[in-house]
């Protein structure tokens, strides 16, 4: 599946939801799934500044595929985490950065996150997108 039909497929799951209660907690259950994040990982080097909780993105570039691993210290916040992973990891560089995050606007995510949330979002996708254009060279 490619990270455009990951998007869309997201999309579609987001449409059983009738209000943003619902999408909140589906939203914090996937955080709830994310893989253990060893603490080792959780280093000056990993962590996103501007996020209003901690969070921690490592990335690992292999054979041209970009993986990450990521965890937050809230849950809201891992479950954004994981939505941005759905999209974006084990993807090439160049499949990264064609794939802009059309879901946020589409889903109106933005307008339901608190400002320091969203700022957070936003730096999350930011570092993602650097390391695709750092490993992509």
């Amino acid at each position: 599946m490619s990270a455009q039909e990951a998007q869309q497929s997201l999309l579609e799951e987001f449409e059983f939801f009738d209000n943003w209660m619902d999408r909140y907690q589906y939203i914090i259950d996937l955080g709830k799934a994310l893989p253990d994040y060893p603490e080792e990982w959780k280093t000056p080097e990993y962590k996103i500044e501007g996020c209003q909780s901690q969070v921690w993105i490592r990335p690992e570039a292999k054979d041209g595929v970009i993986s990450f691993a990521a965890i937050s210290d809230a849950a809201i916040v891992s479950g954004l985490i994981a939505l941005l992973m759905r999209i974006y990891n084990g993807r090439t560089a160049a499949e990264i950065l064609a794939t802009p995050p059309d879901f946020l606007q589409v889903l109106g995510l933005d307008k339901h996150l608190s400002p320091t949330r969203s700022n957070g979002l936003h730096a999350m996708l930011e570092r993602i997108f650097a390391i695709a254009k750092a490993t992509q060279g």
